[in-house]
C-alpha cells in the first residue's frame, strides 16, 4: 500500500500549510497558533485560519496574529460549518502538505517534522497520532480519563495508543493535498464524522492512514455532563450517517452502544411487567459501569463522577445511533 501511494502522489515537498475552522475559540486561539507558529519544521509553514460567524472576539484576535505574522491568514468561512471551513482553508493552501489542528488544540513544536518524516517514510496519504485527552477540573479530568480508556470510548488507537501502523481513521491528520483534492475534500453534509467519512474514502482510493503515537495533540474534553451527552449524541447520529452512506463500515464496536441502550430499556420494561428476574442485565451493565469507574479512576472523586460519566457517554451514543433520521444528509456536490 505505501509503494502505492507513494506512486499514485509523489513524495510531498518539506512544506506545509496549517489550516484551523474557527469559531467562538477567543480563550484558546492565541495560544493554539502559537504553538503553530513555534514549530521546529524544515521548511515552508503557513496557518490559514477559516473563522466562522463568531459571537465572541475570534475574528478579532485572529485578525490581529495576522497582523503580527505574515504566515498568518484569515478568511471567512460564512456558514461556520467545521467540514466548509476546512475546504474553504485548503483551497486557499500554498503548500503540498496539509495539517489539520482545531482551534482549541495545542501541538508540540516537533509536529509537524514528525508528520512530515511519517508521510514521507510509510507513503501514507493522512498520518495522525493521540487525541490526548486532559481536564482542569475534576469534572473534566474524570472525562479525559473515561476518553483514554477503551473501557469508556472502545479500542480507537487514536484515544488509547497502541503500536504504530494502518488504521481506519486518525485524530485531525496531516494530509498529502494531491489526496485530499482527489477526493473532493471533506464532505459538507456531515457535522460530525467527517474525519472518519474522509479518511474512508481515501482508503477506498487505495491510500494508506497511518496512525504513529509519537504524535500527540492535547484536547480539552466537555466541562458539563450536559455537553458531554450532546457531544456523543452526536457523535452516534452521524456515524449512522456513515454507516447508511458507505455500506459495509459498520462493525461490533459501534454497535455496542446502541445494543447497550436497547438491551437495558427492554431489560427495565420486562423486569418490571413480567419478572425481576428480567431486570438481570441491567444490573450486570450497572455493575460494569462500577467495575469499569474503579479501574479508570486514579482518585476517589474520579471514582465517583465516572459512573454518571460512563453512562452519559455509551447512553448518549447508542441513542444518536438508533434516532439518526435518513433525511440527516442532504444532496450536496463536493468541492472539486
Amino acid at each position: 500500500m505505501s509503494t502505492s501511494a507513494n506512486t499514485l502522489y509523489g513524495l510531498p515537498r518539506a512544506e506545509i500549510s496549517v489550516i484551523l475552522p474557527v469559531l467562538n475559540e477567543e480563550k484558546y486561539l492565541a495560544d493554539s497558533v502559537s504553538a503553530i507558529l513555534n514549530q521546529k519544521f524544515d521548511g515552508p509553514l503557513e496557518v490559514i485560519l477559516a473563522v466562522g460567524p463568531s459571537n465572541d472576539k475570534t475574528m478579532e484576535i485572529a485578525r490581529k496574529l495576522a497582523t503580527h505574522d505574515a504566515r498568518v491568514v484569515v478568511i471567512e468561512n460564512p456558514s461556520g460549518r467545521t467540514a466548509a471551513g476546512l475546504n474553504l482553508a485548503i483551497s486557499a493552501s500554498s503548500h503540498s502538505i496539509i495539517v489539520r489542528v482545531d482551534g482549541h488544540a495545542n501541538i508540540p513544536t516537533n509536529y509537524c517534522q514528525l508528520a512530515y518524516e511519517t508521510l514521507r517514510e510509510t507513503g501514507a496519504v493522512n498520518v495522525g497520532g493521540i487525541m490526548d485527552a486532559s481536564g482542569q477540573t475534576i469534572f473534566e479530568k474524570s472525562v479525559a480519563r473515561a476518553m483514554r480508556s477503551p473501557l469508556g470510548v472502545g479500542a480507537s488507537r487514536f484515544h488509547t495508543g497502541g503500536i504504530p501502523g494502518e488504521v481506519d481513521t486518525v485524530y485531525l491528520g496531516v494530509f498529502r493535498k494531491e489526496a485530499l483534492l482527489a477526493v473532493g475534500g471533506f464532505d459538507e453534509r456531515f457535522t460530525r464524522a467527517q474525519d472518519w467519512e474522509l479518511n474512508f474514502r481515501l482508503r477506498q482510493m487505495g491510500g494508506v492512514i497511518y496512525f504513529d503515537p509519537r504524535l500527540v495533540v492535547s484536547y480539552r474534553p466537555r466541562s458539563t455532563l450536559t455537553a458531554l451527552a450532546r457531544q456523543y449524541f452526536q457523535y452516534g447520529r452521524w456515524r449512522r450517517v456513515v454507516s447508511r452512506l458507505h455500506q459495509g463500515t459498520i462493525n461490533y464496536r459501534y454497535l455496542a452502544p446502541p445494543f447497550t441502550v436497547i438491551a437495558t430499556f427492554l431489560s427495565f420494561v420486562l423486569g418490571w411487567l413480567i419478572t425481576p428476574v428480567l431486570f438481570l442485565p441491567a444490573i450486570i451493565y450497572g455493575v460494569f459501569i462500577l467495575l469499569a469507574s474503579a479501574l479508570i479512576g486514579k482518585s476517589l472523586i474520579e471514582v465517583l463522577c465516572l459512573p454518571a460519566i460512563l453512562l452519559t457517554m455509551h447512553i448518549s451514543w447508542g441513542i444518536g445511533f438508533l434516532t439518526s433520521p435518513n433525511s440527516l444528509v442532504p444532496t450536496v456536490t463536493l468541492r472539486p
